[in-house]
């Protein structure tokens, strides 16, 4: 039976990769900030672990706890929005550390911990957005977001490499506009659409396109 692990999974997308992949005979892990308020993820079959991605401690004690076990498929999810402001608005530095701190040094370290983890073959998948491409940028709302989606894209590019001489493949993934609390009621598919997308895209990936950029149809993004 493979084995998933999968973070932000109480809700939204981290929730339905939970779903459809334990529906489709996988082991999963399904880590989250609160255990005892995952009432969904519980109901899923998933083995509930607590993981705050930007706590140094939880993520050493999920490491520890999962010595010797073999990862078949690392998806980090967790992430926030935060404030929506253009760039040349002022935040605040709690607003800043916010964003990146979950968003690109929770992928950082989750990675520097697990990856050793993650099976000769296996894969990485890292939950991005497109509008951390640089080169598809048209409007300048969501400043800090997009900086920490195109930070965390370089960190997928600089996994792939490192991972490279043991087959472990490292994607970024845009999940299209997803109508999750953090996409919204009028975004453009479901949950359930994105991630079947995006798990085919991963089960299709190899080392040709590692460190690539892709969306839940298999498109390739510009940085």
């Amino acid at each position: 039976m493979p084995l998933a692990l999968i973070t932000g999974a109480n809700r939204g997308l981290g929730l339905e990769f939970t779903r459809q992949c334990v529906r489709d005979g996988w082991k999963v892990i399904g880590c989250c900030r609160d255990p005892d308020a995952a009432t969904e993820l519980a109901g899923t079959g998933a083995e509930v672990m607590k993981l705050d991605v930007t706590d140094a401690a939880d993520i050493a004690a999920v490491s520890k706890r999962l010595a010797g076990t073999s990862i078949d498929l690392l998806v980090c999810n967790a992430g926030v929005s935060g404030s929506r402001k253009p760039v040349l608005d002022p935040v605040t530095q709690a607003e800043f550390d916010e964003v990146m701190h979950t968003n690109v040094l929770g992928p950082m370290l989750i990675s520097a911990a697990l990856a050793d983890r993650v099976r000769q073959g296996g894969k990485i998948a890292y939950v991005s957005s497109r509008m951390g491409s640089i080169g598809a940028m048209s409007s300048s709302g969501s400043a800090i977001y997009r900086a920490s989606k195109a930070a965390l894209n370089a960190a997928v590019k600089a996994v792939s490499l490192e991972l490279a001489p043991r087959g472990v493949t490292a994607i970024a993934l845009h999940p299209g506009w997803v109508r999750t609390d953090m996409g919204g009621a009028g975004a453009d598919i479901d949950a359930a659409t994105s991630v079947s997308g995006m798990r085919a895209v991963i089960e299709r990936a190899g080392p040709s396109v590692s460190g690539h950029f892709l969306d839940y149809t298999g498109k390739e993004l510009p940085w």
